[in-house]
């Protein structure tokens, strides 16, 4: 039985601009306080309309001029925008301060030089409604992922100095308000969401990391580099200190300070880098817990049963047309040597493979159930299908095969990606239909007798046919009758009469096209052709013989294949 959930608010567009502050976002016009809750981030594209979340915040990639700016808030009050992102700097005419007061829409400046990329992994850091899975209330004290911004501004607050927090890569997690005046090498880190290349070797060099690793402590960091280099213009001082869960370094936490802390900062930083070890494990225990309660209900969801409904409900779909999808990775080798790099691997493609299909449209989820990931891919309505497939289809098998070929290209991956395409389900209750397509298809791919690495079930369907059809006649049943007579000549007189037989009925007959794909003579063929005839005492001229041998062979071809 499905148990209710409860959802804790999601975070409002006030709250995003408190978190990031002046340093990325800026308001430029609007109410910045109107939208209760941010429902999602999603990209303008002038070439598309995907349909958006409920109050999205649209990143406005592109846009410029005021009046392009204008038209944009004025359509995306209409659809129900809470606000639009576009790069600094921006003019705010009279014709946009109409539109974003008319519309209702904010409009935020982005910094000149930070990521779109870095920009929208922190925004759904902050809004991302984590705990829409949860069959319970937060534990009382326990705060989001986004969180970590609070405690940020809340060290800050306490240290009377800017502070980020960064795991153990040097990859910025959350930073505190204050940081305008900084050095360039901060202002870098949180434009780049990445400390500076040329800082980290300084620190590495010089052995500050190995030193912040062996204390319990705040390290003090002296000005990098020395004052008296020419090179570089100086970094400013700080204060670091190793944020630990047991005996494992999680990340580090960075205070901006002109001298070594006082015995009584130094205390506050230690008990605070305990309470961001917390959240830094909450997080990972949250990103568990929500891939299985996602991989739960998603596997609820594709039976089709009495509890689909809810599960559907639960996921955030909708009783819509959708297309399943099924990826896996293929290395028999790896998975005998290297079972957890693979379950690593099968998670980190699982996790691209969502954020992909929710790039696409902002109700579509994926999980990883075994060693397969499935993913529910809503449909467009029929009318905006052909704006938003760079094919021209109206085939949701072909438009979700597309999207899954675009996939494959953009990841990296050491493995060999497979994806089956189901057929399209009507609505919820023809999920099942279409997880099964997806599957039988995934099979023919894992087979390797297709050759490819998407494929829709329409596509391999003879290939489908012929596995399943192995699976009910058993080994020893194949070869029989007169291929099996045939093949044991071969074997008795290192004869080539098995192939000859494949290749006249895979040419239907046309002793010209088999003899050519066998690069023999047409008069060596039909002797050899009559031979294999009278050695399996077949009559080639009766269609069930033929279609006897013909099964038959494809048939142990299948099973001879590496993967049959």
């Amino acid at each position: 039985m499905l148990i209710p959930v409860t959802s804790l608010p999601r975070a409002s567009l006030g709250r995003v601009l408190e978190e990031l502050g002046t340093t990325l976002l800026d308001v430029v016009c609007g109410d910045a306080e109107r939208a209760d809750g941010i429902g999602g981030i999603a990209i303008h594209d002038p070439l598309d309309e995907p349909e958006l979340p409920e109050n999205a915040l649209v990143m406005g990639v592109g846009l410029h001029d005021p009046a392009d700016i204008a038209r944009v808030v004025t359509d995306l009050g209409r659809r129900g925008a809470a606000a639009l992102v576009v790069r600094a700097p921006v003019t705010a005419d009279e014709r946009l301060l109409a539109a974003a007061r008319t519309s209702g829409v904010a409009v935020l400046s982005f910094a000149r030089g930070a990521s779109w990329t870095h920009l929208a992994g922190m925004l759904r850091t902050l809004t991302a409604d984590g705990n829409r899975y949860d069959t319970e209330a937060p534990a009382p004290g326990r705060s989001g992922s986004g969180d970590l911004f609070a405690v940020a501004n809340a060290i800050a607050a306490l240290l009377d100095a800017p502070v980020t927090i960064e795991d153990r890569n040097s990859r910025l997690l959350a930073f505190s308000s204050r940081q305008e005046d900084v050095d360039p090498s901060r202002v870098q880190t949180i434009l780049g969401r990445q400390v500076p290349e040329h800082y980290t070797r300084i620190l590495e060099e010089r052995g500050v990391f190995q030193a912040i690793y062996r204390s319990d402590r705040p390290v003090f960091v002296a000005s990098l580099p020395d004052p008296g280099d020419t090179v570089q213009p100086p970094e400013l001082p700080r204060a670091a200190i190793a944020v630990r869960a047991g005996d494992e370094i999680l990340g580090t936490i960075w205070v901006v300070v002109p001298e070594p802390l006082s015995e009584e900062r130094s205390e506050a930083l230690y008990e605070a880098s305990k309470l961001v070890a917390m959240h830094m494990v909450w997080q990972r225990a949250d990103a568990d817990m929500e891939r299985r309660m996602r991989a739960e209900l998603l596997a609820t969801a594709l039976e089709s049963g009495p509890g689909s409904p809810e599960a559907v409900r639960r996921l955030g779909l909708k009783d819509e047309p959708a297309v399943v999808l099924a990826l896996t990775v293929v290395d028999a080798a790896t998975e005998h040597r290297l079972p957890a790099r693979l379950a690593t691997e099968r998670k980190r493609l699982t996790d691209a493979f969502a954020m992909h299909l929710s790039a696409v449209h902002p109700r579509a989820t994926a999980a990883l159930i075994g060693d397969v990931a499935y993913g529910i891919l809503p449909l467009l309505p029929q009318s905006r299908q052909n704006a938003a497939d760079a094919t021209g289809s109206t085939d949701g098998g072909e438009r979700a095969t597309w999207i899954a070929t675009e996939f494959l290209a953009r990841v990296g991956s050491r493995l060999r990606p497979l994806i089956g395409v189901g057929p399209l389900a009507a609505d919820s209750s023809a999920l099942a239909r279409s997880r099964s397509g997806a599957e039988r298809a995934l099979r023919v791919l894992r087979s390797g007798i297709a050759g490819q690495q998407v494929a829709r079930l329409d596509d391999v369907h003879v290939e489908a046919l012929l596995l399943e059809l192995a699976d009910l006649v058993p080994r020893g049943d194949i070869p029989s009758g007169a291929v099996a007579r045939v093949v044991a000549y071969d074997e008795a007189h290192q004869a080539n009469l098995v192939e000859t037989l494949r290749s006249w009925l895979d040419a239907f007959g046309d002793v010209a096209v088999a003899s050519a794909a066998m690069f023999v003579h047409p008069n060596t063929f039909r002797y050899r052709l009559r031979r294999a005839a009278e050695v399996g005492r077949i009559d080639l001229n009766d269609p069930n013989a033929r279609l006897s041998a013909m099964l038959q062979l494809r048939l142990m071809a299948l099973r001879s294949a590496p993967n049959g």
